[in-house]
């Protein structure tokens, strides 16, 4: 099954909106087929394994990371395929939170008198698809953000000058951060500040498989409550990957708006609420709604305080710099004044590691 869940994780960067799935065929103590998800559409893990292992793997045990779906979608049933393969044996290391398939994979097998052994090695499952499994439990996606800063808790010179605070190991660490995201969200404060692109870089992501995970850009999502974004934004390229956000109440520029549908940039109106203008609930809300599993927020301290606050957040990942830029350079976060102890924002490290001349802070709110 550790193999099996080490092939799932070559589909980080690829099956998305799919899950990441392994697959291992045994038989007679060996290991006869290997398989794994690749892309959304094509064949899923249990078929290229069963593939790959041929009449060997006739008798065999199979070693899933999910559950083997049940039902006709883009591809036919895994069950079907493995029970016509002669598999007698199925390990799953967790069902499928997926309402097509919950259950009735694992059911299906047993009918047809195939042993099913469930769970196994579930939680190393589970965090490989920690954005489906949430998608698909609470039609929500998983929301991560991403920040950087000096030793001194400082994003930037008192002049706006930030480029570049972390090195270029922690720069390339992100880059996997944003190929594993359906979409990355960002504020107009950090556009018309760096007119950034907000894509992955293929020169600076070193990932198995590169060629799969540049196949499709992230979304990228700008929230803009007075749509101030200028029409010629390096982010809005290609036009069909953008999402620009603007809130319900006050007055949006038309002649902007006009602009951005003539260049085929989707343009979507949500409640206005809270400091950004715009109802981050129904930001997340509408990302899980398009199939997104896991998000990432990058963006500057008004964007990055307002979704902490919020309490919609689920994962921090804070590069740590070992410079100082001095106290009046610009703040990490953005947050409401506290006056007691027991209401600041406590977190809790899940990870620290060296990444190159960085550090590497992952954590969660408490």
């Amino acid at each position: 099954m550790a193999e099996a869940i080490q092939l799932a994780a070559r589909g980080m960067y690829s099956t998305q909106p799919n899950p990441r799935v392994g697959c291992v065929i045994v038989n007679a103590h060996e290991i006869v087929g290997r398989g794994w998800h690749r892309l959304a559409g094509e064949a899923h893990a249990e078929i290229n394994a069963l593939n790959d292992a041929g009449d060997s793997a006739r008798g065999g045990t199979a070693y899933v990371t999910l559950e083997p779906c049940s039902h006709t979608g883009r591809t036919g049933p895994c069950c079907e395929a493995l029970i016509k393969a002669g598999i007698k044996r199925v390990v799953v290391a967790m069902e499928d939170p997926h309402p097509l398939v919950s259950g009735q994979g694992i059911k299906y097998l047993k009918q047809h008198q195939v042993e099913v052994i469930v769970p196994h090695m579930e939680e190393q499952a589970v965090q490989l698809n920690i954005g489906y499994v949430k998608r698909q439990k609470l039609k929500l996606p998983f929301v991560r953000c991403k920040l950087a800063m000096s030793l001194d808790g400082r994003t930037g010179l008192a002049n706006g000058e930030s480029k570049w605070i972390t090195g270029t190991a922690a720069r390339a660490d992100v880059q996997k951060l944003r190929a594993r995201s359906c979409a990355i969200v960002t504020g107009i404060g950090t556009v018309l500040a760096d007119d950034p692109a907000m894509t992955i870089r293929k020169d600076q992501l070193d990932v198995p498989d590169i060629e799969l995970a540049i196949q499709k850009q992230p979304l990228r999502v700008v929230l803009d409550s007075l749509l101030r974004i200028k029409a010629d934004a390096t982010i809005l390229n290609p036009a069909d990957r953008v999402i620009v956000i603007c809130g319900e109440d006050g007055d949006i520029d038309k002649i902007t708006r006009d602009q951005l549908y003539l260049r085929g940039v989707e343009v979507i109106r949500l409640p206005s609420d809270g400091e950004m203008g715009i109802d981050l609930a129904a930001v997340i809300r509408l990302l899980g709604d398009r199939e997104c599993n896991e998000i990432l927020f990058e963006s500057g301290a008004q964007l990055a305080g307002a979704l902490i606050s919020s309490g919609l957040l689920d994962e921090l990942v804070i590069y740590i710099s070992a410079k100082f830029l001095g106290h009046r350079g610009l703040p990490l976060l953005k947050l409401p004044e506290f006056s007691t102890m027991d209401q600041i924002a406590e977190l809790e490290f899940r990870d620290v590691r060296q990444v190159g001349e960085d550090l590497r802070i992952t954590a969660v709110l408490k």
